[in-house]
C-alpha cells in the first residue's frame, strides 16, 4: 500500500475515534510510530511541541506534521484530510437529519433553548478568565484587600482594551502585543 493511501487511513482511523479534541489523539500517534515507524516518541514529543506552538487546531497540525515529514507537501495534505474527514461526514449526516426536521415545534424548542445555555456557558468561561488573570484570590487571603487585583494585568487589559476601540488592527497584533507586554511584565519588573 501506498504511503500516501497508508497516511489517510490511519488518520482517518485518528479522526474517527479519537473523541475530546486534539489531545486524544496523542495515544494513536503512539500507535502509529510503532506500527508504522515513521516517526519516533522523540520526533513525536517535538511534532507535540510545534502542534502546540503554532496556531489552529492540535490535532490537525500534529496530522500536517507527520503527513509533511512522512511524505512531503502531499503527505500533510493527505493526513490532514484524513483526520478531518469522519467529522465532516458525521456532521453531513447530523445536518441532514436536521434538515428533516428543522420545522418541527420540539426541534425548534430545543435550540430555542439551547441558546441562553450556551451564552451562560460563554459568560462563565469569561468569568473564569477575568478571575485567573485579574484578581489574585490567594493574595487576598494572605495579605488582605490591597492583594486581590493583579494591577499590571488590569491596566495591560483595559491598554489593549483602549487600544482596540482606537485602532482597526488584526487580532492577532493585539495577541502579539499583549505577549511581548506580558513577557516585560513577567521577566522585566
Amino acid at each position: 500500500m501506498s504511503t500516501i493511501i497508508q497516511l489517510f487511513i490511519e488518520f482517518f482511523k485518528v479522526g474517527l475515534f479519537s473523541i475530546g479534541g486534539g489531545a486524544a489523539t496523542i495515544p494513536f500517534l503512539y500507535a502509529m510510530s510503532d506500527k508504522t515507524g515513521w516517526f519516533t516518541y522523540t520526533d513525536l514529543a517535538n511534532i507535540i511541541a510545534v502542534s502546540e506552538a503554532t496556531p489552529g487546531a492540535i490535532g490537525i497540525n500534529m496530522a500536517t506534521y507527520v503527513g509533511f515529514i512522512t511524505a512531503s507537501i502531499l503527505g500533510g495534505i493527505v493526513a490532514t484530510l484524513g483526520l478531518v474527514a469522519p467529522s465532516i461526514v458525521i456532521i453531513d449526516i447530523i445536518a441532514g437529519f436536521l434538515e428533516k426536521f428543522k420545522s418541527s415545534k420540539i426541534v425548534k424548542s430545543a435550540f430555542y433553548g439551547l441558546r441562553p445555555a450556551s451564552t451562560g456557558l460563554i459568560a462563565a468561561a469569561c468569568i473564569e478568565i477575568v478571575k485567573i488573570s485579574l484578581i489574585d484570590l490567594n493574595g487576598f487571603f494572605s495579605y488582605g484587600i490591597a492583594s486581590l487585583f493583579k494591577f499590571k494585568e488590569i491596566i495591560l487589559a483595559v491598554v489593549v482594551f483602549l487600544l482596540i476601540k482606537k485602532f482597526n488592527k488584526h487580532p492577532v497584533f493585539y495577541i502579539a502585543l499583549s505577549a511581548v507586554v506580558g513577557i516585560v511584565f513577567k521577566f522585566g519588573a
